[in-house]
C-alpha cells in the first residue's frame, strides 16, 4: 500500500470582490497516495483550477488544511510542478535550455538529466529547436520535461491538452501515460473531457457546480493500455456519466428551492 502524499482536509475557498463573495470550494476532503494518477472533472466554474492552484501553493487564502508529505503547503516550490494549458516556454531559448531554465547545461549532471527527459518525452533531434519551430504538442512536452527536471513530488496539470487538436491530444495522452508509468510521479490532472479522465486516471474526482464540492470519487480499475472502444471502457464511461447526471439533478433541486 502506497503512503499518503497529499492530504486535503475540509478545504474551503471564498473569493471576495466589490460585487460580494463567491464561494468557490466547499468541504473538500481528498487524500492522494504516492504514485497515483488522479483526474478531476466537473462543470465549468466548479473550482477545478482553483483547487489545483491551492495545492500548488499559488493561492494560500483558504480555510482548511493542505499538506504535502505532512508539511503544510504555504507557497510554491520545486516539490510541486505545474503545467498550464499553454506551454509558457521562453521563445529565445532552445528546447534543451527551456527544460534546464535557470539551471546550467554546463553542469554534466544537469545535461545528462535534460538528455534523459528529452528521450522520455520523445523529442530527440529537437534539442536545438526554438519554440516557434515546434507544434503545440511538442511545446507542451517541453513544458512537462521542464517540470519533471526538478523532480516534483506531485505534478499538477491544468487542462494541458485543451488547446490541442483531437489527434495530437490522443497522442499526448499516450505520452503522459508513458511518462507516468516510467517515473511514477504523482499526478493530478484537471480536464473537461470524460474520456480523457477515464483514459488517464486511477481515480476520477467529480466536482459539483459552485460551490465546488466532491460529488463522487470513482476508482478506475482498467488495465493499461486502455482502449476507448472496449466494452469495459464504455461501462466506466456510463458510470461516470451517471454520476454527472446526479450532479445535474441536484442542481435542479437546489435551483427550484425544494
Amino acid at each position: 500500500m502506497s503512503a499518503v502524499l497529499l492530504e486535503i482536509n475540509r478545504l474551503n475557498k471564498t473569493f471576495e470582490s466589490a460585487k460580494g463573495s463567491v464561494h468557490a470550494l466547499r468541504h473538500i476532503d481528498l487524500h492522494v497516495n504516492e504514485g497515483e494518477f488522479i483526474t478531476v472533472i466537473g462543470p465549468s466554474g466548479c473550482g477545478k483550477s482553483t483547487l489545483l492552484r491551492i495545492v500548488a501553493g499559488l493561492d494560500t487564502g483558504y480555510d482548511g488544511s493542505v499538506k504535502l508529505q505532512g508539511r503544510t503547503v504555504d507557497g510554491p516550490g520545486i516539490d510541486k510542478g505545474f503545467i498550464f494549458q499553454e506551454p509558457r516556454l521562453f521563445p529565445w531559448l532552445t528546447v534543451e535550455k527551456n527544460i534546464a531554465a535557470d539551471l546550467s547545461l554546463k553542469d554534466p549532471e544537469i545535461r545528462r538529466k535534460v538528455a534523459e527527459l528529452i528521450e522520455l518525452v520523445k523529442l530527440q533531434g529537437f534539442e536545438k529547436s526554438y519554440p516557434r519551430e515546434l507544434s503545440g504538442g511538442m511545446a507542451q512536452r517541453v513544458a512537462i520535461a521542464r517540470a519533471l527536471l526538478r523532480q516534483p513530488k506531485v505534478l499538477l496539470l491544468d487542462e494541458p491538452f485543451g488547446a490541442l487538436d483531437a489527434f495530437t491530444r490522443a497522442h499526448m495522452q499516450e505520452v503522459l501515460i508513458d511518462i507516468w508509468q516510467k517515473n511514477r510521479t504523482t499526478m493530478i490532472f484537471v480536464t473537461h473531457d470524460i474520456d480523457e479522465a477515464i483514459y488517464l486516471g486511477n481515480r476520477i474526482v467529480i466536482l459539483k457546480p459552485r460551490p465546488g464540492e466532491i460529488r463522487e470519487i470513482v476508482p478506475v480499475d482498467l488495465p493499461f493500455p486502455r482502449k476507448k472502444s472496449s466494452i469495459s471502457f464504455q461501462e466506466m464511461r456510463f458510470k461516470v456519466l451517471n454520476a454527472f447526471e446526479k450532479v445535474d439533478e441536484l442542481e435542479l433541486v437546489d435551483s427550484s428551492g425544494i
